[in-house]
């Protein structure tokens, strides 16, 4: 991802192995920022800050995780898939959102339509964001960002074909 000029990741906190993928990357590469994502617990949460995670990515929110995130001096991007779950969102100030999972959400759709509700908020889609459909999301004024896993597929990971993952950020990037 660094040979593509990727200079943000986020790895998902669902295993041990994903904490000690996380604070490889930011030993051997200081200069990626490096988030933590799937955080839904106190617990995760502690632990990508124990990792010295540079932001904090949850793929939903509750009262109670929001509680947690509030005060944090890192970025921190909540995951939302309702206009309830958008407007707890803004209720504690943020204006940057997390659209999860868009393709059952209503991904462009959804974006657009929000746009005139709550002008003050971008999203970044991911979950059913594809190389094929980034576009229809990225065009829309209040998309920043876009996530996907075609950019680094299990099968690449496991047969240590790094290229291709390379080559998949490089195309996402045009």
């Amino acid at each position: 991802m660094a040979d593509a000029d990727i200079d943000v990741v986020a790895v998902v906190l669902r295993t041990q192995a994903s904490i000690d993928a996380l604070i490889a990357i930011k030993k051997a590469l200081p200069e990626m920022k490096v988030g933590a994502g799937t955080i839904t617990s106190p617990e995760t949460l502690k632990q990508a800050l124990d990792a010295k995670a540079d932001c904090i990515v949850t793929p939903a929110i509750s009262e109670s995780l929001i509680k947690h995130l509030s005060g944090l001096t890192i970025p921190v991007l909540p995951g939302i898939s309702t206009t309830s779950d958008l407007l707890l969102a803004t209720e504690h100030g943020y204006t940057e959102v997390k659209l999860f999972p868009a393709s059952l959400s209503g991904g462009p759709s959804f974006i657009q339509a929000m746009s005139s509700l709550f002008p003050q908020v971008s999203f970044c889609p991911t979950g059913g964001v594809k190389q094929q459909n980034k576009e229809n999301h990225l065009s829309l004024s209040n998309c920043f960002a876009v996530g996907g896993t075609w950019i680094s597929t299990k099968v690449w990971v496991e047969q240590k074909q790094w290229h291709n993952i390379t080559e998949a950020c490089k195309h996402a990037n045009s």
